[in-house]
């Protein structure tokens, strides 16, 4: 799938997603971008360089009880990408992206700077798995189509903590109980877990990228390897979607890809 899908054209890219929940386009990024992209981010990364979330601020399965516990200070996020450093505020706004939005939306395409804008960090040891989800969970629009993309910085794998992405499920309608309090999709009920088997995790080659919807479940495992995994992730809507006031959808504000 990944070799025919680098061969098509934005059109069929977007067809895709829209029927699909999500779409791999290879090698969508000149190594030159991707190179200083993948050093700035390893640079922040063993700088420390706030803002920063840990992986003991959210505590999923596999990481640290607190930043007093071993591994601590693990960093699973480094916040605010657009904002961290110009190769990622270039690469957010570029004409790759903002052509491919505008082919998606039909119209002005925003990115979210409230949502993912963040350099994702999985680390060998104390980076944890992410549950099944919808990122809507904890998102507030006016509707829910909004398309995140995912740049692999480097080789991602089942082995290294890669997406797992459930096909078509974007299009589904599922009643809450099929979801837990904080709004994962439960893997302990039959009908969610017959949904589940029928998940794929593509395999990333650095440059390659993700569109998914935000309706697509999806979730991530374990960085069983002994190196740290970079993904650049940032979240579009299109300019007629608004983000309900008072919520942290409308807390920052949003860039107009122009």
């Amino acid at each position: 799938m990944s070799e025919q899908t680098s061969l098509k054209s934005k059109k069929e890219q977007v067809h895709e997603l829209r029927e699909n929940g999500f779409v791999i386009v290879k090698g969508l990024v000149p190594d030159a971008r991707l190179n200083a992209m993948r050093e700035t981010a390893r640079r922040q990364l063993a700088e420390a360089a706030a803002p920063l979330e840990f992986e003991a601020d959210l505590r999923y399965p596999g990481a640290p009880d607190s930043k007093d516990s071993p591994g601590g200070h693990t960093v699973r996020r480094l916040l605010d990408a657009y904002a961290r450093d110009p190769h990622f505020a270039e690469w957010a706004t570029s004409p790759d992206v903002r052509g491919w939005m505008e082919l998606y939306f039909g119209e002005t395409p925003y990115l979210s700077r409230a949502h993912h804008n963040c350099v994702m960090t999985k680390h060998p040891a104390y980076g944890s798995l992410t549950g099944w989800h919808r990122d809507v969970r904890y998102w507030a629009f006016e509707r829910d189509d909004l398309v995140s993309v995912w740049l692999a910085l480097g080789e991602e794998t089942v082995d290294n903590g890669a997406l797992w992405l459930v096909p078509g499920s974007h299009k589904l309608a599922f009643t809450s109980d099929r979801f837990d309090q904080d709004k994962f999709f439960r893997a302990d009920i039959p009908e969610n877990t017959d949904l589940i088997r029928t998940a794929v995790s593509p395999e990333l080659a650095p440059g390659d990228v993700v569109f998914f919807h935000c309706n697509t479940l999806h979730s991530a495992g374990k960085n069983l390897t002994d190196q740290v995994k970079f993904s650049l992730v940032y979240t579009y809507l299109g300019a007629s979607n608004a983000a309900l006031p008072g919520t942290r959808s409308a807390s920052k504000p949003e860039v107009a890809l122009v």
